[in-house]
């Protein structure tokens, strides 16, 4: 037991806070009534409150450790990290539900940027942070509510008196909004998200199904974008079967070699020579027909095939470069997955070295959505590349909110325009005056210009009067195979002779 005197200038969760316990505990409305919290003490241990308001103004209160009456049954179905219910207790309690056929929604809620946290901090605030947003999970729920931790960054919630589709969402966007707030966690201010996916009884899905239904709402959320809440409906199952077999087609197609690279090149305006090729991947089926980048790449993104790939692509392309007869740059993109990862600059060195590429003809280009979460570790990942003498430029410049930012603290050495700007320049005096602001801004930082999705002698011009560098388009040049590629610099090294000798 703990007596509190009143003492007029401390609070009684100051004095709770000084005792080493996490949380303040809710206060009696009056002096005949009592307090009941749950506490979690900075060593982790759940402790149950009570306070009882003294007629002298002051508070007792009894701490009742959890942990040294909790029962063998309790701690196995308890969370250690969070305290909340593990996930085979929680599948219970949503059996239980269902069994009782009792109307109620489940939310599956995924923790967005809480592994690079984790990660960069360690567990001991990892664990804090989780602790903090079951906390919060609690302020928004109903003692009829049931709250778990059902995987690494994944809680559930089971959320009774929700009638409306409309009032789901509301709920939903509610969860979201509670957990984006910020984190005051050991001297660390964190800022983290979550993606929410919803179900509802329907049918008799049994526990599993249910959990799997909102775990493909969950899915489609995040690839949606951080902070996004979907409802379950049929179509999503229909579309998991697709991204299954995709994904099961894709790691077929790398082990039977079928994924090639096409090149398309870029044109030097003034000049109008072929300088550089864009290294872009293809996936040839067995009857010779192509599957669209747009329907694998995203999959081969979620399941972390890109990463492989994405290096297959970078020694396949240096490969290829090195036996060009003339000295053209080969751009390769780089995926957000295998710019964070750790084997970046050693997949380039070895492509460089085993080929024999000379580093000054590979250009790597990164869109903002690789530069996103760690600008200290982003910008020392490209300085370790540019030290290698290789090219980096910023893709699709134009589309992001932050792509100013990044020119200021890196130097890149080519900005590339995005072709939706490029395509609305005919009659949109707003894109054409986009491209001219990027065109100057590239000439006063030092860094070319290179305009891609050209397709009509209009959008030439166009690009021509704005001072872009290079051009990139079906009008100057399709994507072709490497031995297409390679006839196009020799044939242009067979006209460069013929000039030369005035035949």
């Amino acid at each position: 037991m703990l007596g509190c005197s009143p003492e007029p200038t401390t609070s009684l969760p100051q004095l709770l806070t000084v005792s080493g316990v996490a949380q303040h505990i809710e206060l009696p409305k009056s002096q005949a009534s009592v307090g009941r919290s749950m506490l979690r003490l900075s060593d982790g241990r759940s402790v149950a409150a009570m306070v009882r308001a003294l007629p002298s103004g002051g508070w007792v209160v009894a701490l009742y450790d959890l942990g040294a009456i909790m029962s063998e049954d309790d701690r196995q179905s308890s969370d250690p990290v969070t305290s909340l219910l593990n996930r085979e207790a929680f599948k219970r309690e949503l059996a239980r539900a269902l069994t009782a056929k009792q109307s109620f929604v489940l939310f599956a809620i995924g923790l967005e940027r809480f592994r690079q946290i984790n990660d960069a901090l360690g567990a001991g605030v990892g664990d804090a942070l989780l602790r903090k947003v079951g906390d919060r999970l609690h302020s928004l729920v109903s003692t009829e509510d049931v709250i778990g931790r059902l995987g690494y960054d994944e809680f559930g919630l089971i959320r009774r008196g929700i009638a409306s589709n409309d009032d789901i969402e509301i709920e939903g966007k509610r969860i979201v909004e509670l957990i984006a707030r910020a984190y005051a966690v050991e001297g660390h201010i964190l800022n983290i998200s979550a993606s929410v996916g919803i179900a509802r009884p329907a049918g008799q899905p049994g526990e599993d199904g249910l959990m799997g239904h909102a775990n493909l709402a969950l899915i489609e959320a995040r690839a949606e974008g951080i902070g996004t809440c979907r409802l379950f409906v049929a179509a999503m199952a229909d579309r998991l079967q697709e991204r299954r077999r995709i994904e099961l087609g894709l790691r077929r197609a790398m082990a039977l070699k079928q994924l090639e690279l096409h090149y398309q090149p870029q044109i030097h305006l003034r000049s109008g020579e072929v300088v550089s090729f864009e290294a872009l991947l293809r996936w040839r089926r067995e009857d010779g027909s192509f599957i669209s980048p747009a329907d694998f790449v995203p999959i081969a993104e979620e399941t972390g095939l890109i990463v492989p790939i994405g290096d297959w692509v970078i020694r396949t392309a240096c490969y290829a470069a090195a036996r060009w007869p003339l000295p053209a740059i080969v751009a390769v993109n780089l995926s957000a997955q295998q710019f964070r990862g750790e084997g970046l600059v050693n997949t380039v060195v070895s492509a460089l070295a085993n080929s024999g590429l000379d580093p000054a003809r590979l250009e790597l280009e990164i869109t903002e959505s690789a530069l996103l979460d760690d600008t200290a570790a982003v910008v020392g990942t490209l300085q370790s590349l540019r030290a290698l003498g290789v090219g980096i430029a910023m893709d699709d410049f134009g589309t992001g909110y932050s792509s100013l930012s990044y020119l200021q603290k890196f130097p890149f050495d080519k900005i590339k325009i995005d072709q939706s700007f490029v395509r609305q320049m005919n009659g949109n005096a707003e894109a054409k005056a986009i491209v001219s602001t990027i065109a100057s801004l590239g000439a006063t930082l030092g860094m070319k210009i290179t305009a891609e999705g050209v397709e009509t002698q209009d959008q030439l011009a166009e690009i021509r009067e704005r001072g872009c560098d290079y051009v990139q388009g079906f009008l100057t040049g399709r994507p072709m195979t490497a031995e297409a590629a390679c006839k196009l610099l020799v044939d242009a090294t067979l006209e460069d002779m013929r000039i030369n000798r005035g035949t």
